[in-house]
């Protein structure tokens, strides 16, 4: 019986990607903690856990009338960003898939009532939500990579159940998984003309006072182990646009238990902007008696 050994909230920012002397010209003469974080959580967890596969919960990657998840053996190339060229450009990289997962989370999709489509296309496009995170903590490792989209037509519950489904994957295979939440809280950026302004880290270029609250309390009660509130606030917190409306997090706390999950958090790396959005990193590790199985229906 397979089970999810770990996983975590995390963001992507094309900043991390950037040229270390680029980074502190940006931040006023200091880097990203979003970067060292990662550094970090890669010496503490990744080069240390035991697992087989990650699967990411990509917020970049909408698809429109079902959930879709990489079914290819391996995944290799160079990786030039459509949205940010300048600072993603020719990004190597190559990992093993996992089809057999893959598949399973198919099967197991109409069960939960909803749709998911596993996809083995080797053309089948990539995004930096993914690349960036394996760039970080996947390179040199000989572990299994695998995404799944956000449904673009989908609300809290459509995403609640597409991670049920990969919850009971998982229980049917024989893996041991990490799941990484792609993606920020608050989601509105500053617009071109003022953007520029607002590239360094610090909390008071959030796009709004209000939402840099929001967020920071959400990681207070993610640190708390309190998840049962972050899901009976997301009417309140999607006044505050979380990305993707925070489908990378559903999905990954449908797999858990959802209100049963009290597993606590550990940040790394401080909460940071990236042009108006609010960004953290946040590791849960696997409760000594384990996770509770996702519900029924």
């Amino acid at each position: 019986m397979g089970e999810i050994v770990g996983a975590a909230l995390l963001a992507h920012v094309p900043t991390i990607m950037l040229p270390e002397n680029i980074r502190f010209e940006l931040n006023d003469g200091k880097d990203f903690t979003l970067v060292g974080g990662l550094e970090q959580l890669r010496t503490d967890v990744f080069d240390t856990l035991d697992y087989d596969t990650v699967v990411v919960l990509d917020s970049h990657w909408a698809t429109t009338v079902e959930f879709v998840i990489t079914g290819q053996d391996r995944r290799a190339g160079l990786f030039t960003s459509e949205e940010l060229p300048r600072g993603m450009c020719r990004i190597p990289y190559d990992f093993r898939g996992d089809p057999e997962l893959a598949m399973l989370t198919e099967k197991a999709a109409p069960n939960r009532e909803t749709w998911i489509t596993s996809i083995d296309d080797q053309y089948l496009p990539i995004y930096y939500a993914t690349i960036n995170l394996w760039h970080y903590l996947g390179r040199g490792l000989d572990k299994r990579w695998i995404s799944m989209s956000v449904c673009q037509t989908g609300d809290t519950e459509d995403f609640l159940r597409s991670g049920r489904a990969l919850g009971d994957a998982i229980a049917a295979s024989d893996r041991k998984v990490i799941l990484l939440a792609s993606g920020a809280f608050s989601h509105t950026f500053h617009s071109l003309r003022t953007l520029r302004q607002h590239e360094s880290a610090g909390v008071e270029h959030i796009f709004t006072p209000e939402a840099a609250a929001a967020d920071l309390e959400r990681i207070e009660w993610l640190k708390a182990g309190d998840h049962a509130r972050v899901l009976d606030t997301m009417p309140e917190f999607a006044k505050y646009k979380p990305e993707a409306k925070f489908c990378h997090y559903l999905q990954m706390i449908g797999a858990m238990g959802e209100h049963a999950v009290t597993a606590p958090g550990r940040q790394y790396g401080e909460y940071e902007n990236a042009i108006g959005t609010g960004q953290a990193h946040v590791w849960f590790d696997r409760p000594a008696q384990g996770w509770h199985a996702p519900k029924a229906g």
